[in-house]
């Protein structure tokens, strides 16, 4: 039997397109796409709701209510992607008529995506990327969202609910025990505890695992030696995600998994503890690769067991200052006056760029890995160094272009310090990286 050619599987972080992006005609943007549309197979995170405008806008939005026209899914597939994450903490910023809207359109164009569905099952599903080179599943799901967007099972009995595919987790703040005792005391004396009692008892809340924890409002504190955040993905998601993973592995080359997650640790750039588990588990489950975004900038990867783990890929397309249209709830969110275009409203929110995404490099400047793979098996990650464009002006800045000359080595050093810490190694040179594997 002859061996098929190496599969090239291009990666990206979030794309929030409200713009055309000119991916074919550009000649400052060109080059980076040609390089994802020369990939067997490419990849993104569809950060913004293609439905139109349509729906009702939900009072909790991921921060911004990011609603595009539909066919900035033809210029993303235009670009060269074929695969699309869709459960991010935007999917309902439209509430679940927003959803369906957007999922419509998708489905009318025959895109492949994942991470949403009319119900829990259906949205938990991989989609499967077909190439002669070999097939690609990607399973989508997010651990940050408002509560509610998550989609629910159907039953024999009833419908189930449209919504995303959820990783949840448990919290649990370590102090120390004197800190332990004093809290317990705020919240007797408060009656926060004993309002907590009547809602066990009256059936509407459940005792603490811990025992000896204490609970003000949600948020659980335990005595430990030393002060921390511990995190932990609820076993009942972890279960499930891994299904179709090993699904996925018995009907594919390549298996991904895709996690939008905005949760931390010590600092931004770090992932919460429970990713760290739940990307590795999911290799353990067979899946070949796990790509994270959500926090908008650049986290480390990892090698684990001979396989990719990139825990956030940044922003691949940032034009959130190009929302055309804001509901009311954002201008009483942003504390702007109804009167102001969204532009005015996004101008005020960063106070005409000396705060939030505009006054930080690190948003602005990500990475595009290319890895391949010789008969299911990894055997090269190449690094393409990405800029997109701050200190442009707002309708030019946030598209995507390869970084050259000295800004591509910062971000390449940057990645690679960030890679660091989980053992990662990587050569630099004549514009990009290449990671060394065993």
């Amino acid at each position: 039997m002859t061996p098929r050619p190496p599969l090239r599987i291009a990666l990206t972080g979030d794309s929030i397109l409200m713009r055309r992006l000119g991916s074919l005609t550009d000649a400052q943007v060109r080059p980076l796409f040609d390089i994802v549309r020369d990939a067997d197979v490419a990849f993104t995170n569809l950060e913004c709701l293609p439905n139109g405008y349509r729906g009702d806008p939900a009072l909790e939005s991921g921060g911004s209510h990011f609603a595009a026209p539909p066919w900035v899914i033809d210029e993303l597939v235009d670009a060269g992607f074929d695969l699309f994450a869709a459960a991010t903490n935007h999917c309902l910023d439209y509430s679940i008529s927003g959803l369906l809207a957007a999922k419509e359109e998708l489905d009318r164009r025959g895109v492949l995506y994942a991470g949403i569905g009319q119900h829990l099952g259906e949205a938990r599903m991989p989609a499967y990327r077909e190439h002669p080179h070999g097939t690609v599943a990607m399973l989508s799901c997010a651990s940050t969202f408002a509560k509610g967007q998550e989609a629910a099972l159907q039953s024999a009995e009833m419908q189930g609910r449209p919504g995303l595919n959820p990783l949840r987790f448990d919290t649990v703040h370590q102090v120390t025990p004197a800190q332990l005792g004093a809290l317990r005391e705020v919240a007797e004396q408060l009656g926060l505890e004993k309002q907590r009692q009547s809602k066990i008892q009256l059936g509407f809340g459940f005792p603490l695992e811990n025992p000896e924890a204490v609970a003000l409002g949600d948020l659980v504190f335990s005595a430990a030696d030393e002060v921390a955040l511990r995190t932990k993905a609820k076993a009942k998601d972890l279960d499930a995600i891994a299904r179709w993973v090993r699904e996925a592995r018995l009907v594919s080359d390549v298996v991904m998994v895709s996690v939008h997650a905005h949760e931390q640790g010590a600092s931004k750039e770090d992932p919460a503890e429970f990713l760290v588990a739940f990307a590795r588990q999911m290799i353990d489950e067979g899946a070949d690769m796990v790509v994270g975004h959500g926090p908008h900038l650049l986290r480390g990867m990892e090698i684990y067991r001979g396989k990719p783990i990139f825990y956030s890929l940044g922003n691949f397309i940032g034009q959130n200052e190009l929302v055309a249209r804001l509901p009311m709830d954002s201008f009483e969110r942003f504390r702007a006056d109804p009167a102001l275009t969204p532009a005015a409203v996004y101008r005020q929110r960063t106070d005409d760029d000396r705060k939030g995404f505009p006054s930080d490099r690190r948003f602005w400047e990500t990475v595009m890995p290319v890895c391949t793979y010789a008969e299911g098996r990894l055997s090269g990650i190449e690094i393409h160094p990405v800029t997109l464009g701050l200190g442009e002006a707002r309708h030019l800045r946030g598209r995507p272009r390869l970084a050259e000359g000295e800004e591509a080595q910062s971000i390449l050093r940057r990645f690679a310090a960030l890679s660091a810490p989980f053992g990662v190694t990587m050569e630099i040179a004549e514009g990009k990286a290449r990671v060394a594997l065993a």
